[in-house]
């Protein structure tokens, strides 16, 4: 799992040496989807808002679902086409993509999918890792897709994109869009002590520690998952523009947060991101990739450096960018750029036909 996908949701939590977590109390208030400390750009740098665009339409009850190992998982599918596959952020969700899937929807078949553990995809006490969200997409394409794709992924969303595209056979998966995507190159990770536990912190230390950890995260989750705070981060510079911060935008994150299970999904999210972010790196999947990639970035993130956009089409020369004035989430703050990019960007792709042909094996 990606470092930058941690950072994003453990600023205040930081882990040290051996492991110990240790609080952060300058950015002690988070949420799974925000993280406080960034201030707001001025106006000068602002981009158009989305006003005028059809809106999917909220349904707190969800729209479709699919059984997937046993789990019930949420997706979105409108229009006729060409299959482009939508995957959200960290913390977010399908409906993240309200302003995107109308638009798309005229000219291609849309499905925007929720990964287990987020939105209104089944809070599963499973141990979380890239791995099972790659799986998850790989067998959403076999199962309900069933078409060679066009898959589009936001954060964390991305990277599972792209640990999917390159899982699938290279004629499977046409192309790749990325808007502001978790992941780092690997000399861009610390290193960090990997020296053997002691039985005295195996079996007292440990359990101690994790004990706290549960108390505080399930703490820090319960208090910035209230409507007001979300609010509050959310502009605190995430969207620089603050004219999408809207209702629909504060239920589609407050309700799935509100499921009983949340807090201990978001408990063992942490762990895992924290524990292992070594494991996956940029340079690693994207020398696996064949196809066209695009990256439509954000370039005022407060989470992730716009310098990243410049070197992964230097590591993957078969890329396109489209620098934007938003921040980590583009197609929400700025959907009217988004959308004509990438629609031009598709045109290019030769899918004014769709492939009838099923998801081979893998």
């Amino acid at each position: 799992m990606s470092a930058s996908c941690a950072t994003a949701g453990t600023e205040w939590l930081n882990p040290t040496e051996g492991g110990r977590w240790e609080l952060n109390r300058r950015n002690f208030a988070i949420n799974g989807i925000v993280a406080t400390g960034a201030s707001v750009m001025p106006p000068s740098v602002v981009a158009e808002s989305s006003q005028g665009l059809q809106q999917l339409p909220f349904k707190p009850e969800g729209y479709n679902y699919w059984t997937w190992r046993g789990h019930k998982i949420h997706y979105v599918e409108e229009g006729e086409g060409f299959p482009v596959v939508l995957i959200h952020g960290f913390g977010t969700s399908a409906f993240h993509w309200r302003y995107n899937i109308p638009e798309l929807a005229k000219n291609y078949k849309v499905y925007a999918l929720d990964l287990l553990g987020f939105g209104w995809s089944e809070k599963a006490q499973v141990d979380y890792d890239a791995l099972i969200w790659r799986d998850q997409l790989v067998d959403f394409l076999k199962e309900i897709v069933k078409q060679h794709t066009v898959l589009v992924g936001n954060g964390l969303g991305g990277f599972t994109t792209l640990l999917a595209a390159a899982e699938l056979p290279a004629e499977q998966v046409k192309g790749v869009t990325l808007l502001n995507s978790a992941g780092q190159f690997g000399d861009d990770i610390t290193t960090t002590d990997t020296s053997e536990e002691t039985a005295l912190r195996k079996f007292i230390v440990r359990p101690v520690e994790e004990i706290f950890q549960r108390v505080v995260v399930g703490l820090a989750f319960w208090l910035s998952m209230r409507p007001t705070q979300i609010e509050a981060q959310l502009k605190s510079g995430v969207y620089r523009n603050h004219s999408n911060v809207d209702d629909y935008l504060l239920n589609s994150i407050a309700i799935p947060a509100a499921d009983p299970n949340a807090g201990e999904v978001y408990y063992r999210l942490l762990r895992q991101l924290i524990s292992n972010p070594r494991k996956y790196t940029l340079e690693s999947v994207l020398s696996q990739l064949s196809c066209r990639l695009l990256l439509l970035w954000g370039d005022l993130d407060p989470w992730v450096d716009h310098a990243k956009a410049n070197r992964i089409k230097e590591f993957y020369p078969n890329t396109s960018l489209v620098n934007l004035q938003a921040g980590h989430y583009p197609h929400d703050e700025v959907p009217l750029l988004v959308n004509k990019a990438l629609l031009d960007w598709l045109s290019t792709l030769g899918l004014s036909e769709p492939s009838l042909r099923t998801v081979p094996e893998i």
